[in-house]
């Protein structure tokens, strides 16, 4: 058995927020903005956290799957910003859709992290685990960033995307998955400093913070690597690739992954513009978008890759 996506779904952030509303608060400007990251909006939450978005999502992929949640094996929810140390959003997803039958849990691996969830959810398929899995990317990033830090407040917005993936008898899938703990201080956010009675210092919660070339330098070497490796190991040419489907960090980290691999841009569909870097949701929103505007047909071979704190990255060559 090989595992099949059979239904996404996704939800921004409910405020959008424009390079000149950031302007009234910090100083820079869309001048300054747009040509350097190619975001005009980001959309930022304010009605609900984490798991909020995650099942919004979530129910929209459950419908457009054809799937009643209780019919769900497993739900894998890829996040850096939950509302909980536990219980985990993966379960409060589970409460909300009532999808009494999966079992739950949450994944880390920052922007990397909905293709770390779906290459475990295919793991599981292909052992026989589960039939039907839930895998969501979702991140309430806004609550993490430093709103004085022109650097990298401009970057970020908050969303989520979920796609179901099942069991299925014909289909293509296989993946990698890599980190490099090493440089872990290149881009990180302190959940809660070390304190405690004994120590008599008293725990502090830490912002977002980036080496914004260090990553740029990564992502544009990493990223084709890792696509080249998995394209050769499959025995698929590039030239059988409809889209590839990269994590929405920085527009011209994706035209220079373009140009390493010499595909043309026509193939690297970009929705940063609109909403910025989402971190784990990037990947499973920009699906959602391609597939409910009928850009997708059934067949069609996808690479999805991410890349992130950790640091992290991967790919997933897949068929529609």
């Amino acid at each position: 058995m090989v595992s099949k996506i059979i239904g996404t779904g996704s939800c921004p952030g409910d405020r959008v927020v424009a390079n000149g509303d950031l302007a009234q608060i910090v100083e820079t400007s869309d001048e300054w903005i747009y040509p350097r990251t190619g975001i005009k909006n980001r959309h930022l939450n304010t009605l609900s956290g984490t798991s909020g978005m995650a099942a919004s999502a979530a129910k929209l992929a459950c419908e457009n799957g054809g799937i009643d949640p209780k019919e769900l094996d497993l739900i894998l929810l890829a996040t850096s910003t939950p509302e909980y140390c536990f219980p985990n959003g993966a379960c409060q997803v589970q409460e909300e859709l009532g999808a009494v039958n999966a079992a739950a849990f949450d994944l880390s691996a920052a922007c990397s992290g909905f293709i770390f969830a779906l290459q475990t959810a295919n793991s599981f398929i292909v052992s026989g685990s589960f039939k039907t899995i839930l895998v969501i990317g979702a991140d309430d990033l806004s609550k993490i960033i430093d709103w004085n830090d022109r650097k990298t407040c401009v970057l970020f917005g908050d969303g989520a995307g979920a796609a179901v993936v099942r069991a299925s008898e014909e289909g293509v899938f296989s993946g990698i998955m890599k980190s490099d703990g090493s440089k872990g201080p290149v881009l990180s956010c302190l959940a809660r400093s070390g304190g405690n009675f004994l120590t008599g210092k008293t725990p502090k919660m830490g912002y977002l913070s980036m080496d914004g070339q260090e990553v740029f330098k990564f992502a544009v070497k990493k990223v084709p690597e890792c696509i080249e490796e998995l394209l050769s190991g499959q025995g698929i040419r590039k030239e059988e690739i409809r889209y590839y489907i990269l994590h929405q960090a920085n527009e011209r980290i994706i035209e220079a992954a373009a140009r390493r691999l010499k595909e043309p841009m026509e193939k690297f569909p970009m929705n940063i513009r609109e909403y910025g870097n989402t971190s784990a949701a990037t990947v499973p929103i920009l699906l959602d978008e391609l597939n409910r505007e009928g850009k997708l047909i059934r067949g069609d071979k996808l690479v999805l890759a991410g890349f992130g704190a950790g640091l992290t990255w991967g790919a997933a060559v897949l068929e529609w």
